[in-house]
């Protein structure tokens, strides 16, 4: 994954998902990203206030996003450099994607409570090399992948619920690597950390983003039923570029089918994905995606570019300009999405809190 950051609030850090990437230990299934929103509990209505003045908004704009010499457009002009990949070429980074990562001051207090309750992260926080190992073979991700992971740390789920805790966060974004290899694919496993962290705040929101699960929807009940508060899945990309980007055991009407049974099981709960730009989608393409993903009944939308993990990986056909991605985050707001955020930096938690405050 490219890893692109900036600081929210004092301790924040972005990667593939723009909030804080705390990847847990070699036997996790899970890896959790946390938003640094404020401390104090919100109730049902300033939440449902919060809701109401979200979806009378555009969303989030890019200079929300990003800050300093990023936002000198004049910089963006003078770049001479392709925009879209010729046979044999490699795309240089247009300056919009070029950004230091900051670290916040809380930096150690958070790698301190990782190491005591033998937690891990990855790249981000420098806490270790070792992460998750994930069963499948997507021609975007770099994640480790093996037929046959580690087994998951029975006590994981009650460790990252301490550490959460002990954070004092407002917002958390659970997500976890595909586990084939497992019966239900780590769904029972998923849910325990979901309702440990509810036992131990119940006013703290709970996102999850899930794997297919081989589209098994008990298993999709048994997260959607868990207390958590949104439920996302990613279809990655467009329709017709699934096959070329995920890997052949996923698909977009299982993605799909995994993002409409979260909401029929439980209706009030608000249902996420993301796509990335820069593949060779056309414009119809993405017309086409999203239509289907408000048909489905999707609330929330992100957009964002694709960075070429390694060279081992798909190239980027195209770097997006940010006045595209402010198109189709008018787009998005346009047909109906509640809430749509979408620009070059932006990943699949971007500002995941700002919905339910």
């Amino acid at each position: 994954f490219a890893v692109m950051a900036l600081l929210k609030q004092s301790c924040c850090v972005t990667g593939r998902f723009s909030t804080n990437h705390l990847r847990l230990s070699p036997r996790s299934i899970l890896h959790v990203y946390t938003s640094c929103l404020n401390t104090s509990p919100k109730s049902s209505a300033d939440r449902e206030d919060r809701k109401k003045e979200v979806q009378s908004q555009d969303g989030p704009g890019l200079q929300d996003f990003i800050s300093g010499e990023l936002s000198e457009k004049s910089k963006w002009a003078e770049y001479r450099g392709n925009l879209k990949r010729q046979k044999g070429e490699r795309l240089r980074l247009p300056p919009w994607l070029k950004t230091e990562i900051p670290i916040g001051k809380n930096y150690n207090r958070l790698k301190n409570t990782l190491r005591d309750l033998n937690l891990h992260t990855g790249n981000l926080l420098k806490m270790s090399s070792q992460g998750y190992t994930c069963t499948r073979g997507c021609r975007f991700c770099s994640v480790k992948t093996a037929r046959q992971p580690p087994p998951l740390d029975p006590d994981e789920p009650y460790n990252t619920a301490k550490a959460i805790a002990a954070w004092g966060l407002d917002y958390v974004v659970l997500t976890s690597v595909d586990r084939d290899d497992i019966a239900d694919g780590g769904a029972e496993h998923f849910a325990k950390t979901v309702t440990s962290l509810k036992e131990r705040n119940p006013h703290i929101l709970v996102e999850c983003l899930t794997p297919d699960f081989r589209g098994d929807l008990s298993a999709v009940e048994k997260i959607a039923l868990s207390g958590l508060d949104v439920y996302a899945h990613n279809v990655e990309t467009v329709r017709e570029l699934q096959r070329y980007v995920r890997d052949p055991r996923a698909n977009f009407d299982q993605s799909l089918t995994v993002l409409k049974h979260a909401k029929q099981v439980k209706p009030g709960v608000l249902t996420k994905t993301s796509i990335m730009l820069g593949l060779g989608e056309s414009d119809q393409q993405i017309v086409s995606t999203l239509t289907e993903l408000r048909e489905a009944g999707v609330d929330c939308l992100t957009l964002g570019q694709y960075m070429q993990p390694t060279k081992r990986h798909l190239k980027v056909e195209e770097y997006i300009p940010p006045e595209k991605f402010a198109h189709w985050e008018k787009v998005g707001n346009e047909m109906g999405f509640v809430y749509t955020a979408s620009g070059p930096l932006v990943r699949s938690s971007y500002k995941a809190g700002e919905l339910n405050y």
